[in-house]
């Protein structure tokens, strides 16, 4: 065999492999799939200030504190509102009574817009205060009395 049908069968057969190697399919298709967001637990208003000592008409405490998070991440916070919802204590009978009446929130909603991050103890708030009214009556009942207070976020 000639050297030129060499080359030739040579060639002929790279090409056949060339364009095997080089096949393929073509086709069209569609498909789905999907993503989930995750959701926020409740965050938890912390009161760091100490109100002690009021007394009826006397000046304003101030109510400031924290959060405490158990989010995988930060929680924006817009403010914050605040209700006494209750009054106990160990002066408080039929004969002396003391309500969330005697007591004066102010300064609500404290406004925070900031984000909070994960964690116990975290951000901060203020700009709330507490206040014992003078009601001119007997508040004898109020004497070592708690007032409770309640907090939200929103």
């Amino acid at each position: 065999m000639s050297r030129k049908w060499k080359v030739a069968i040579t060639t002929v057969a790279l090409l056949a492999c060339a364009s095997a190697a080089f096949a393929y399919w073509t086709s069209t298709g569609s498909g789905t799939g999907d993503a989930a967001t995750g959701s926020s637990g409740a965050i938890t208003v912390v009161q760091t200030s100490s109100v002690a000592g009021l007394f009826p008409g006397g000046p304003a405490q101030t109510l400031s504190g924290n959060f405490n998070n158990p989010n995988a991440g930060q929680v924006f916070v817009g403010s914050i509102t605040a209700t006494i919802s209750g009054v106990t204590g160990p002066n408080i009978d039929a004969s002396n009574p003391c309500t969330a009446a005697d007591y004066q929130l102010g300064g609500f909603p404290v406004t925070v817009n900031a984000q909070i991050p994960t964690g116990t103890g975290v951000g901060s708030w203020t700009g709330g205060t507490l206040t014992m009214l003078n009601s001119a009556t007997n508040q004898n009942g109020c004497k070592g009395a708690t007032v409770a207070i309640a907090y939200t976020v929103a």
